[in-house]
């Protein structure tokens, strides 16, 4: 063989080795073990990584300075405060005007007011807005189990936008589902952003995270005496682990036994997602969904639906959000006992769909 080809030979595999490297992330890698030695129960982060996604975070509001908890309650001053009226009107205004420039900074408070009769419901942002000053208080205070004693606060979600730009929504059904040429994609292989790019069912999010479906990959007893736990059931568990592993920039041994995946005796970080789920369960289902109808059209989803919370909205790609910053501790109004849960008034309010 001539030195010349030998040499041609030489540079095309170097070509292909550097671009099926392409795809691998460089050393050096750190590594910290999560769990008991030999198990395989590693983290591993990329340091690159983890900074670039420290160095995307926003730059947080400074929160207004405390006042004195004295002096007549907003709701003994003000009309029609159904939230925040239990207290007292300085630090009321103080947790207004945090709320303005967490949730809509450029609209200001005419957002959701009606400047000239600041009690008026005819806003639907304002309805919204209240429901979810609830549902903040329900949280942080019935929640613990998940959000711990750092809390949410508006911000968590919203970050400046008035709709938190990780609220999800259903995904349609393609129009090729119907039977035809190309048959039924089976509600997978699409590569969606949802699952990480991967092949898995691709709206794993509806049916986990506003329905009580068994969240696994086997089932809790031996065939045939009552296992119906199916290939595609664990696909769909698999979409699932898919979005919460890439919106907390984790992997699989961050909450996971690798020696068995559906032990519990592995890192506690499984108990505090446990609880976020089901957590999300009950922020979609008792608030977020009974919202849909006062929406406007732009604000629903492509079939319809309001906009809810899943793993990402709140961690955006890092394992506590905003780094785990406390917010909450700063504002006691997002903390107090929070209303029982049910469906705005939105008779009362004035406020119709079409809006």
């Amino acid at each position: 063989m001539s030195p010349h080809l030998l040499r041609c030979l030489a540079l095309s595999a170097l070509v292909v080795g550097l671009a099926l490297l392409a795809g691998c992330e460089r050393p050096p890698m750190q590594s910290k073990q999560q769990g008991y030695r030999g198990t395989g129960m590693v983290g591993i982060e990329n340091p690159r990584i983890a900074a670039a996604q420290r160095a995307a975070l926003p730059a947080v509001p400074d929160a207004p300075p405390p006042l004195p908890a004295a002096g007549p309650t907003a709701g003994s001053i003000y009309q029609n405060v159904k939230v925040l009226g239990d207290l007292p009107v300085a630090d009321f205004t103080r947790h207004m005007l945090a709320i303005t420039q967490w949730v809509a900074p450029d609209q200001g408070c005419a957002y959701c007011h009606n400047l000239a009769n600041l009690a008026d419901d005819s806003k639907y942002t304002k309805v919204v807005a209240r429901r979810m000053l609830q549902m903040t208080r329900h949280v942080n205070t019935d929640w613990k189990t998940h959000v711990a004693d750092t809390g949410v606060t508006c911000y968590t979600c919203h970050r400046g936008h008035p709709v938190p730009q990780q609220a999800w929504y259903a995904t349609p059904v393609p129009k090729h589902d119907v039977a035809g040429m190309l048959g039924n994609d089976g509600g997978q292989n699409k590569a969606s952003e949802s699952v990480a790019l991967t092949s898995l069912p691709y709206d794993p999010l509806s049916t986990y995270l506003t329905d009580d479906e068994a969240i696994r990959v086997q089932g809790p007893t031996a065939l045939p005496t009552g296992n119906r736990d199916s290939i595609k059931q664990a696909e769909f568990t698999y979409g699932l682990m898919m979005h919460i592993s890439k919106s907390l920039g984790v992997n699989c041994t961050f909450c996971h036994n690798t020696r068995s995946f559906q032990a519990w005796d592995g890192p506690p970080q499984r108990a505090t997602a446990y609880w976020g789920i089901r957590m999300a369960r009950d922020l979609n289902r008792d608030y977020l969904i009974p919202l849909t109808a006062i929406l406007p059209p732009e604000r629903r989803g492509p079939t319809g639906d309001a906009g809810k919370v899943a793993c990402a909205t709140c961690h955006q790609g890092v394992n506590k959000p905003l780094a785990g910053l406390a917010m909450a501790k700063d504002f006691s109004g997002l903390s107090a006992p929070a209303a029982a849960a049910s469906a705005p008034d939105t008779a009362a309010s004035g406020v119709v769909a079409s809006r």
